[in-house]
């Protein structure tokens, strides 16, 4: 149930993203608009962030088990180490600096280990905000620049969003992705946002003139409650005056906008297959499973590129951390699993990438009851478009006397954000020339010129 309230919250932020369906023809048929939008069927593509917030403690999602890494990795977690037998292996890593290693899954993982060993997923390895290449020895001499409001939970959640890890900026690079393709006259569809939000307003897909359109993760658009017949007609009355107060008007437009929006919003979900595929009950799998709808009608929607951003809250392990990631991790690994199947299901899977973020990781040592504020952490990429099955990245040498250690197990990120989203920014269609635009800090890690990718864990046309 939504009040206007609520539904006003919903919509009023959505800016130049919420452009009324007037000018873009609201009373076209659906299956006219879906016959306009059919050559956008074969060029569709879609990123798909989810965002663990708090923190991840992924050094108990990717353990090292080789036995002597394992035993380096039990003597500096002490407390918080997983029981090695109960670790789901995943298979020797046969290139790049990795090579040779071999690791194993956080038990609650099964999903996630069968997604690798079917190719479909990738590990990137301790990646982080960085603003230069350091070392533990580089950041205790004071002498090289950090990012700022570095262990932040808020500075840290807003520049892995904006990818700007020395400036707090409100636009993020999903954001500035729509803003390229709305200045260039890219399809505009019904009038919804490339970018949609299972989790409100968010800094990733805030740009300078487009905004995320926000959904409920089982509801889909919320509409004003009761809104039959009668209450139409008196709300259609009141939107109809001409108000010369500047904010009266600008009021009455914007809820003007907002229904329309959800009723173009509800007629093209309306398109989308029933899904065969099932989904868990929690609110990932549900917020997973609603994307799937979306993209499953995204011919009705009328564009060739989407994306879509989900944060799943509670990662700020103090305390208990063993217990709440055996309890959450499931969530994630099941919840990404469904999402294959329904992606495979629509014959979409190769158009879809999902990828995982995060504030930072966590201190390897504990605080005796859980971990604390860490940086360069482990992350996850799905999609038939990615070459799974490998990791990139370097996975640190775990050692009391690691050159990566700034103080109890908090490791250098090896890997900069920049050239992790720089990867996902090509493969969803921005060219090499735009990435200064998307991320104005990618030259200090990685050259838009070369024809190398930018990390390797998706195959990009034309790129070595």
């Amino acid at each position: 149930m939504t009040t206007r309230r609520g539904f006003l919250t919903h919509t009023c932020g959505l800016g130049a993203a919420t452009a009324t369906l007037s000018s873009v023809g609201l009373g076209l048929s659906l299956a006219g608009r879906s016959a306009a939008a059919a050559h956008h069927a074969e060029d569709y593509r879609a990123l798909v962030c989810i965002l663990l917030a708090g923190g991840n403690d992924c050094y108990n999602m990717l353990v090292p088990n080789d036995q002597d890494q394992f035993d380096e990795y039990a003597a500096i977690r002490s407390d918080l180490a997983l029981d090695r037998s109960t670790l789901l292996a995943l298979p020797m890593v046969e290139e790049g600096p990795n090579r040779g290693r071999t690791f194993g899954l956080h038990p609650g993982m099964p999903e996630t280990r069968t997604m690798y060993e079917d190719g479909d997923l990738a590990i990137v390895a301790n990646v982080g905000t960085l603003v230069e290449p350091v070392d533990a020895a580089a950041v205790a001499s004071g002498n090289v620049r950090v990012p700022l409001g570095l262990y932040s939970h808020a500075d840290q959640i807003q520049q892995w969003q904006t990818a700007l890890p020395d400036s707090r900026a409100s636009q993020g690079w999903g954001g500035r992705v729509a803003d390229l393709y709305a200045e260039r006259g890219a399809d505009t569809g019904i009038g919804i946002s490339m970018n949609i939000s299972l989790s409100g307003s968010n800094v990733f897909q805030s740009g300078r003139r487009t905004d995320a359109y926000s959904i409920h993760h089982r509801h889909g658009a919320p509409g004003i409650y009761d809104y039959g017949p009668a209450r139409r007609r008196a709300v259609d009355a009141i939107l109809a005056v001409e108000h010369s107060n500047l904010l009266r008007r600008e009021y009455s437009r914007r809820l003007r906008s907002a229904i329309d929006q959800q009723a173009a919003f509800t007629s093209a979900i309306a398109t989308a297959p029933e899904l065969e595929t099932p989904f868990d009950d929690d609110r990932f799998s549900q917020s997973m499973r609603q994307i799937a709808r979306v993209i499953g009608a995204h011919d009705s929607f009328g564009v060739s590129r989407q994306t879509f951003f989900v944060r799943v809250g509670g990662w700020d392990h103090h305390d208990e951390v063993l217990d709440n990631q055996a309890r959450m991790l499931p969530w994630i690994s099941r919840g990404l699993h469904s999402f294959r199947g329904a992606m495979q299901e629509l014959g979409l899977f190769d158009q879809v990438t999902t990828f995982t973020t995060s504030d930072f990781a966590r201190t390897l040592t504990s605080n005796g009851k859980g971990s604390d504020h860490g940086w360069g952490g482990h992350h996850l990429v799905l999609g038939g478009a990615v070459r799974g099955g490998r990791m990139v990245g370097d996975y640190p040498l775990l050692s009391a006397n690691s050159p990566l250690d700034v103080g109890r197990g908090v490791y250098v990120p090896t890997t900069a954000v920049e050239p992790y989203f720089a990867e996902l920014a090509l493969w969803l269609g921005v060219a090499p020339s735009d990435l200064d635009l998307v991320l104005p800090t990618v030259r200090r890690f990685y050259s838009p010129e070369s024809n190398a990718a930018p990390l390797g864990f998706l195959n990009l046309p034309g790129v070595a």
